[in-house]
């Protein structure tokens, strides 16, 4: 009967939400947070009309709508405009990668790890699994869009009213719901978590620059692109519904989709053809290094290429920094002018310091592999034989160094490469590149720090990405908040120097370097002495 397929259906929901009753509200409070945060913040910082529209005005520049939307508010950029035009589209995607992550998570790294099996070998539908994940992730955004557009409401500003905020909210949760709908069918066409995950989000890059382009040169490309028709949504101004309808009705057809899908499967199978591996292992793959670099190739050849476009999107906006500078007091506050430099050189340490940060996370993610292997018991097939453990570990730390070096050049080659095409005169490749390269002791810090984490409390390891989030707000935004100097001293960001304004201080970069290779002796001897966890 039609009825058993979904046996049990609402019991694996709940089990769902057990099993993330932390990370759940995490994220959603974290949406809400920062949605309310920034419509206080463009409040505060441009509350004068003026302002609003000179900002307005710079926004309508190619560069900008391939960034973040084409501009709706005209001359009525209202702070909920602002906020809608400038939020919403970043924000969508990273409620769509939330979405992707908890997908595979219970899809195929359930499959995968051989709960799924299990699950299914109780009195449950063949279906049951399949439709609590969808059940369970509507349930999350239809909760991230009420909170998160009533939280905005709640602030009282006069241009964020309740419509635009559930409106602002659904959008999202909208969103969240499409890709997680997609995730799921690809799911079923893929063979493992990984593949899956590389697969979503290459379809989210692959819909953000179809929407960028589409942006910029055709309206009609624009809108085949999820993305791209939830920007028409134009919250706070014209409060059109008819983006979040569709979004909805899409996911719910590819929900469809996906449970067919999942009813014709076989267990631990995906409808894609898998490319035969080879009989031998290459002579790369005999070694630690070319093991833990073979694991991760894919993400992180990724990651290069993101780092890249982050650089290019950033270098292709330093042509309008004259007038951003001129009619903004934001840029004013974030930038001190300094004689000898250009506006151009005063802004890349500010660009440098935000994409350093975000090339962490690679190499920080490098080292917690570490912890990922361990956890899925397949570290022990190597340290019980004749692999030391102190090998195994440099040979994560040596690709985590080379890992960030790679994602910091790859930024200040983007950046200088895109720079230099829209400027007059054109700057320096070496000011480009040796500005976020010069963050490399820092980041090697964290990675130190990421190694003694995995070496002493692998179960807090997460508690680094708090911290590196916390380096962010107060790295990017100590300035205009007027912070103390002492807070920006608490992250090793806070103590480069901004290249191409200040002297190098080999001095303090010996002592970071120093610290780093402590912490990462410390975790070594750590991860040597602890028992791998069973």
């Amino acid at each position: 009967m039609m009825s058993q397929l979904f046996d049990h259906t609402w019991s694996l929901m709940r089990f769902i939400f057990r099993r993330d009753r932390v990370r759940l509200p995490i994220w959603i409070l974290s949406f809400a947070f920062v949605s309310a945060g920034v419509v206080l913040v463009f409040e505060n910082l441009y509350g004068d009309e003026v302002e609003r529209q000179a900002l307005s005005e710079t926004m309508e520049n190619p560069a900008m709508v391939a960034m973040v939307g084409p501009n709706y508010g005209g001359m009525d950029y209202t702070t909920g405009a602002m906020t809608a035009h400038e939020m919403l589209l970043m924000t969508a995607a990273v409620v769509a990668l939330m979405n992707i992550l908890l997908v595979c998570r219970h899809t195929r790294g359930d499959e995968e790890e051989g709960r799924l099996e299990l699950v299914r070998a109780l009195p449950v539908g063949r279906l049951s699994s399949a439709a609590a994940i969808l059940g369970a992730l509507a349930g999350v955004n239809v909760l991230l869009a009420l909170v998160t557009g009533i939280s905005m409401a709640a602030l009282g500003v006069d241009s964020v009213d309740l419509h635009g905020s559930l409106l602002f909210g659904a959008s999202l949760g909208a969103t969240g719901f499409f890709f997680a709908a997609l995730t799921i069918v690809l799911a079923q066409l893929t063979q493992n978590a990984r593949a899956t995950t590389g697969l979503s989000i290459a379809a989210l890059l692959a819909f953000y620059m179809i929407r960028a382009i589409g942006d910029v040169m055709s309206e009609p490309l624009a809108l085949t692109s999820p993305l791209g028709w939830i920007l028409r949504a134009k919250p706070y101004i014209e409060n059109e519904w008819w983006p979040v309808g569709l979004s909805i009705g899409l996911a719910l057809a590819l929900s469809a989709l996906a449970l067919y899908l999942n009813s014709i499967r076989d267990h631990d199978s995906g409808f894609l053809p898998t490319r035969a591996g080879r009989t031998t292992a290459s002579s790369m793959l005999q070694g630690t290094f070319g093991l833990a670099f073979r694991l991760q190739r894919t993400s992180l050849i990724a990651w290069a290429i993101a780092m890249f476009i982050l650089g290019a999107s950033y270098g292709s906006v330093l042509g309008e920094i004259e007038s951003f500078f001129d009619d903004i007091d934001l840029f004013q506050q974030l930038i001190v002018q300094q004689a000898g430099f250009s506006l151009i050189e005063l802004f890349i340490p500010v660009l440098s310091s935000v994409m350093a940060i975000l090339a962490s996370i690679p190499a920080i993610m490098v080292v917690l592999k570490i912890k990922t292997e361990e956890k899925n018991e397949r570290m022990e097939h190597l340290v019980s034989r004749s692999v030391s453990r102190v090998r195994l570990v440099f040979s994560y730390w040596l690709l985590a160094s080379l890992t960030a070096v790679t994602m910091l050049a790859m930024t200040g080659l983007g950046l200088g490469i895109a720079g230099n095409s829209v400027l007059e005169e054109s700057l320096s490749f070496n000011t480009y590149l040796g500005a976020p390269l010069a963050y490399l002791p820092a980041v090697l810090v964290m990675i130190g720090l990421a190694l003694a984490f995995v070496g002493f409390w692998p179960n807090f390891a997460s508690f680094l990405w708090l911290y590196l989030g916390v380096s962010f707000f107060v790295v990017y935004l100590g300035e205009l908040l007027q912070l103390p100097d002492w807070v920006e001293k608490l992250t090793p960001y806070g103590y480069i120097p901004a290249i191409p304004l200040d002297e190098v201080n080999y001095g303090v970069f010996a002592l970071m370097v120093a610290i780093a290779a402590a912490l990462a002796l410390a975790g070594t001897y750590g991860f040597r002495r602890r028992d791998l966890k069973n």
